[in-house]
């Protein structure tokens, strides 16, 4: 059985549930909507004030599936009642962050600023305190389309492992290298 698979989703009391016929689960909350479809051979049911995700066979892709679709369900209900949220700090010298409307403006040493458009689902801030690093806060009720875009802002400038110049997540650690040492 597979671990993960057989833990039921607990319902808060303002989240409701409703499978389609063609297997399309959506949930719906405070923080909005969200739906995906659901291999055909899954079986999603409530059951009181919770989701149970089963599998009709032992096969191997049966098992696959199960835990995989078990996960996806659960980071819906997550999301539309607490939702996500995502920080990254932009460490450099001249490194700046400016938003307006949904057009996140990144200052990152190259020769032009960079310009990138939100998702509608994506809600971005961007804060500049005195003597620390800018910080650009994303938030959103869709895990996977928000981890997609702090990973596509992160790869404007990687951070690199001699002075730890780059865009980084809060909080995340960056193994250092000792640069070159003059011999003679």
């Amino acid at each position: 059985m597979s671990r993960i698979g057989k833990l039921p989703i607990t319902l808060p009391a303002n989240i409701e549930l409703s499978v389609a016929k063609d297997n399309v689960v959506t949930i719906k909350g405070p923080k909005g909507s969200l739906s995906t479809a659901v291999d055909k051979d899954i079986i999603v049911k409530q059951e009181d004030n919770q989701i149970v995700v089963e599998r009709p066979t032992e096969q191997k892709r049966h098992k696959a599936m199960h835990g995989l679709y078990r996960s996806l369900i659960n980071n819906m209900v997550v999301g539309v009642s607490e939702g996500y949220k995502e920080q990254l700090e932009l460490v450099g010298v001249g490194y700046k962050a400016t938003v307006q409307g949904n057009i996140l403006e990144l200052a990152l040493g190259y020769s032009h600023n960079i310009f990138m458009t939100m998702p509608a689902e994506v809600t971005a801030s961007a804060v500049t305190e005195k003597g620390k690093a800018p910080v650009i806060t994303l938030e959103s009720n869709d895990k996977q389309l928000i981890g997609q875009v702090a990973a596509k802002i992160r790869s404007l400038r990687k951070v690199e492992p001699y002075k730890g110049k780059g865009i980084r997540f809060v909080g995340e650690v960056v193994r250092r290298k000792a640069g070159k040492t003059a011999s003679k």
